[in-house]
C-alpha cells in the first residue's frame, strides 16, 4: 500500500526540517523552500522526502509546484504551511511593499495551498491543513507592523477554513509558537540563556504530528506551544 503524502512549506534548518523528519517516518514528504542547496541536503539525509524549490509568494510558481507534487508523489493528505515572511518596524517606517510580500507568503500562499489540496481531501473524507504561527497573530505589537497584520489574517483565514472543512472531515489547525525556537542564530543572540529557555524544533514537530492525527471527537483549532519557563505573551 502506497504511503500518503505530506507537504511542508518553509523547510529551513529549524522547525521546517524537524517537521519533515517527523512526518517522513510515516509519509512521503514534499519539501518546499527557496534554498535549493538546503533542500537537496535534507533530501539526501532523510528518506521518503523530495525537494521542490519554490517561492510561495510567487503565485504561478507555487501553483506549478503543487501540480508537480501531485504528478510525482500524489495529492497531499496533510499540508503544513510553515513558510513565513517577517519584518520589524512601526507603521510609519515599514516599506508597504514588504508588508505586501509578507501577506503573500503568510496569507495568500495559505489560500492557494488550501484551494489546491482541500478538494481531494474532501473527496477522500479526511486530511489535515496545519499552519504554524506565533503570538503576533493575536496582538499588534508596535514594531511588528510589517508582520503581525499578515499573521492575524492568516489565523482568521485558518478559522474560516476550519469552519468550512471540519464538517467535511478535514481538520484545520493554527499552531502558535510562543517561544524562542532553538536554531543557531537564536542561540547566538541569547547566548546567556539556559537550554530550557528555547523551544526545540523536534518537540514542535511532535506536537504538529499529534494535532494532525487527533481523533475527530477531540479536534483542536487554536494550539499554543510554549516552553515551561516562558512568560505568557498571550492568554
Amino acid at each position: 500500500m502506497s504511503r500518503e503524502v505530506c507537504l511542508v512549506t518553509g523547510v529551513g534548518p529549524g522547525t521546517g526540517r524537524a517537521l519533515v523528519e517527523r512526518f517522513a517516518q510515516t509519509y512521503d514528504v514534499a519539501m518546499l523552500a527557496r534554498n535549493t542547496e538546503r533542500l537537496n541536503e535534507i533530501e539526501q539525509a532523510t528518506v521518503n522526502t523530495k525537494a521542490y524549490t519554490c517561492d510561495v509568494s510567487e503565485t504561478e510558481q507555487l501553483k506549478a509546484t503543487l501540480q508537480q507534487v501531485r504528478t510525482e508523489l500524489g495529492a497531499p493528505s496533510i499540508v503544513i504551511h510553515n513558510a513565513v515572511g517577517g519584518a520589524f518596524g512601526d507603521f510609519l517606517s515599514i516599506d508597504p511593499d514588504v508588508l505586501n510580500r509578507n501577506f503573500q507568503i503568510n496569507t495568500m500562499a495559505l489560500l492557494h495551498l488550501a484551494q489546491a489540496a482541500a478538494p481531494q481531501m474532501i473527496e477522500q473524507g479526511h486530511g489535515a491543513i496545519l499552519c504554524t504561527g506565533n503570538t503576533s497573530a493575536y496582538r499588534g505589537v508596535e514594531n511588528f507592523a510589517g508582520f503581525a497584520p499578515t499573521k492575524a489574517a492568516q489565523r482568521i483565514l485558518c478559522e474560516s477554513m476550519a469552519r468550512h472543512l471540519g464538517p467535511k472531515g478535514v481538520h484545520v489547525a493554527f499552531i502558535a509558537i510562543d517561544a524562542v525556537i532553538d536554531v543557531p542564530w537564536t542561540r547566538k543572540r541569547f547566548a546567556d540563556k539556559p537550554d530550557d529557555f528555547f523551544c526545540h524544533p523536534r518537540d514542535i514537530a511532535d506536537e504538529c504530528y499529534h494535532v494532525a492525527h487527533q481523533a475527530r471527537s477531540a479536534w483542536t483549532f487554536n494550539v499554543l506551544i510554549r516552553p515551561f519557563g516562558e512568560n505568557w505573551s498571550i492568554a
